[in-house]
């Protein structure tokens, strides 16, 4: 698969999800992926970027990942992004860390998430919870 076929089947397969502030979910996706690139990310890193999420959202199963033919690297970096239910935030970063590639996809993510314009969206409690979980992640990644 090519990028532009995995943006198309990122954005299907989170058809009709939302964000926190009630975004449509590619938005999100493709913010991430264009963060990637901005950053210089490579085409297993921009792939990773646009199904970040797929796993941990349901849009796709690790069955589907491990499947697809996606480019080298790909699957390793969208494993390694994807929360397990219970998972320590530190060996959540552990995690990340080890993988090639997995931190720029991350810092991407976490700056999106963390942007004011959307954090704005929120309600003040949700705001702040999700302000000091950002920063936390960003911590323990060693991201300024």
């Amino acid at each position: 698969m090519g990028l532009d076929e995995i943006a198309e089947f990122a954005a299907r397969a989170h058809r009709g999800q939302v964000d926190k502030a009630g975004r449509p979910y590619v938005e999100h996706l493709a913010a991430v992926a264009a963060g990637v690139r901005e950053r210089g990310g490579d085409e297993a890193q921009i792939a990773a970027a646009w199904l970040h999420d797929a796993v941990e959202d349901g849009a796709v199963t690790e069955e589907w990942l491990h499947r697809a033919p996606l480019p080298a690297g790909t699957r390793d970096i969208v494993l390694a992004v994807t929360k397990r239910p219970g998972e320590e935030p530190a060996d959540y970063a552990a995690r990340i860390l080890t993988t090639p590639g997995a931190l720029l996809v991350k810092e991407a993510d976490l700056a999106h998430n963390a942007d004011p314009r959307r954090l704005a969206a929120l309600d003040a409690a949700t705001r702040d919870r999700l302000a000091r979980k950002y920063a936390r992640m960003r911590e323990l990644l060693g991201l300024r």
